[in-house]
């Protein structure tokens, strides 16, 4: 059975579900707006750039689970995706999923961003594998730390090949959907690299080596 691999943010969805939560926190005045806002523009420059140190990134991302009652965060969340991530669901991915569904792949989202906000977000399109970088939970609450490997640039191929195992998969006959440079380890391990909508590093990079390019929003 194939496996087909999808990032997500800025691939299946028409944005980023990390970014976007954190300014939707700062609108409902759960973090301190103006400086957040700041903090997490200047995280996502430092994304597109290649430069993030995803532990500082995960300090302050995680940091709102670990200072609201988990009661309050579902509720929020569940305001968050019909608001923000619902309408940013490309159609296009709709029917790139539904092609592979209906070919017997095995289907998996690979994310950096935190299973909190994108557990949802895979349930929603049907996805029924997910690896993610996971928050510590401690005695039923968020710590505001990272429980094992972010799944960020080589930390996505570690964690893939963990679920493998677990799994008994193989990367044969594997697809990887990404549109970031960020993404290049993983995209180099699979058979079927497909640059989607490619920021301009992995574009240069994808047309140099061969590789498919699609657009999900064209």
């Amino acid at each position: 059975m194939a496996l087909t691999i999808f990032d997500l943010d800025n691939t299946l969805l028409d944005g980023d579900s990390d970014y976007l939560w954190g300014g939707f926190l700062a609108r409902q005045g759960i973090v301190d707006g103006a400086d957040y806002d700041r903090e997490n523009e200047r995280f996502y420059r430092e994304y597109q750039d290649g430069t993030l140190d995803i532990q500082a990134f995960l300090r302050f991302s995680l940091r709102p689970l670990r200072e609201q009652p988990r009661q309050r965060l579902e509720a929020l969340r569940e305001q968050f995706m019909e608001e923000l991530i619902v309408p940013i669901m490309l159609n296009k991915a709709w029917q790139l999923i539904a092609t592979h569904r209906a070919a017997g792949d095995t289907l998996l989202i690979i994310t950096a961003t935190n299973a909190f906000v994108t557990a949802p977000i895979a349930a929603r399109f049907g996805i029924p594998h997910l690896i993610a970088t996971e928050p510590e939970i401690i005695n039923g609450q968020y710590t505001g730390e990272v429980a094992g490997i972010p799944a960020f640039r080589e930390g996505k191929v570690i964690r893939l090949e963990q679920w493998l195992g677990e799994h008994q998969q193989t990367l044969a006959d594997s697809t990887f959907y990404s549109d970031s440079h960020n993404d290049l380890p993983l995209l180099e391990r699979v058979e079927r690299p497909v640059a989607v909508d490619p920021d301009p590093q992995l574009d240069v990079i994808a047309t140099a080596r061969g590789w498919t390019r699609l657009s999900l929003r064209r």
